[in-house]
């Protein structure tokens, strides 16, 4: 199962996928412009048509932090290792980057622990990584298990 880095003319497909899992209140929502922005920072996996069956992204908060954010399998295609191949590419990154930690804020824990991540307190995180939580409709009573992995 191959990833790869996503391309413009995904950004929609992207979009879609994202919006599914938000408009459920599992993902932060991404407008289309920030997918621009940031579009560097997602990796893809195609079905075999072609179609992104998966997402996620790598965001570097500081000179030694990295975040995963905004991972999202297509329903069908979940408990596949679709997720798990986007994770690992993303602590591979991490690592070449030079990061020292990468944590994510998940509703799914267990995944992520499997992963060599551990449970921590969310106020242990450096205030940068909270400007996203700032546009999210939880926001201040955030729900989400804060996890990290040591690189």
């Amino acid at each position: 199962m191959a990833t790869r880095k996503a391309g413009v003319k995904e950004v929609g497909d992207i979009h879609k996928l994202l919006s599914r899992y938000a408009d459920q209140g599992l993902l932060l929502p991404r407008s289309l412009s920030e997918i621009y922005s940031h579009l560097r920072d997602y990796s893809v996996i195609d079905d075999v048509n072609g179609n992104i069956i998966a997402v996620c992204a790598l965001g570097v908060c500081w000179e030694d932090l990295g975040e995963i954010r905004s991972l999202a399998v297509v329903e069908g295609h979940q408990r596949k290792g679709f997720g798990t191949a986007l994770v690992d590419d993303c602590i591979k990154e991490a690592a070449s980057l030079g990061l020292k930690q990468i944590f994510a804020l998940t509703y799914v824990p267990d995944f992520f622990t499997k992963a060599g991540f551990r449970v921590i307190e969310k106020s242990s995180l450096p205030h940068k990584v909270w400007a996203d939580c700032l546009k999210c409709p939880k926001f201040p009573n955030c729900d989400e298990i804060a996890i990290i992995r040591e690189l």
